[in-house]
């Protein structure tokens, strides 16, 4: 297939590849994604799911379908979307770090963090699902351990503010107010909205 120079060529080209070869999993799911690209949201999820009957072990296709609950707001779909990607493929870093996020956003950090292990495990490089982690040990008292997952994440991108955000607070916890400041200052400089109390606290330390 040659490449497509857009997405709605691409689309094209995947839609004439289901025509001459509707049980490819891969066609479907393909053209899930470059319908998702056009917010085509209700088209694509069908196409997922075709996704899925044609080829059960697609794990992607379950994952996307549970960021397609995400947006809905529907964190058990997410969940449980998430969970049977990694039952399909175990090793697969997205779901893991999607199972993490979910329980992040439910207050549960014990579960979380053990999803995020299990996303950076299989994947070093995830940068979010580090960034993620920091939080979720900084819920769990964990300041030390969110230090370490912080660090990991802007060393494999320098620039990711969430990660700043999250070690200036951590290192404020720790009181070790200079470090802080500069996570602070560094994550300000790239937009990142920084709570109000975090601000104040980070004022107060300021000489």
């Amino acid at each position: 297939m040659e490449k497509a120079k857009d997405v709605n060529e691409f689309i094209a080209q995947h839609r004439m590849a289901i025509a001459s070869n509707p049980d490819c999993g891969t066609s479907h799911y393909n053209l899930a994604v470059g319908l998702l690209g056009l917010k085509k949201y209700e088209e694509a999820e069908q196409e997922l799911y075709a996704a899925i009957d044609c080829s059960p072990g697609l794990a992607e296709a379950y994952a996307q379908l549970g960021g397609l609950c995400l947006k809905k707001g529907d964190l058990d779909g997410c969940l449980d979307f998430n969970q049977r990607a990694v039952k399909v493929k175990p090793g697969f870093p997205e779901g893991w770090g999607n199972i993490g996020f979910v329980h992040m956003q439910r207050g549960e950090a014990e579960e979380a963090i053990k999803a995020l292990e299990k996303a950076t495990r299989f994947n070093f490089r995830f940068v979010q699902a580090f960034a993620t982690m920091g939080n979720a040990y900084l819920m769990n008292g964990e300041v030390d351990k969110s230090i370490e997952a912080g660090l990991k994440a802007i060393k494999l991108a320098p620039d990711f503010a969430v990660a700043h955000n999250n070690l200036a607070v951590a290192y404020l916890e720790k009181g070790e107010a200079e470090k802080a400041i500069e996570h602070y200052d560094r994550a300000v400089s790239l937009g990142y909205e920084v709570a109000p109390e975090i601000r104040r606290e980070i004022d107060r330390h300021r000489k």
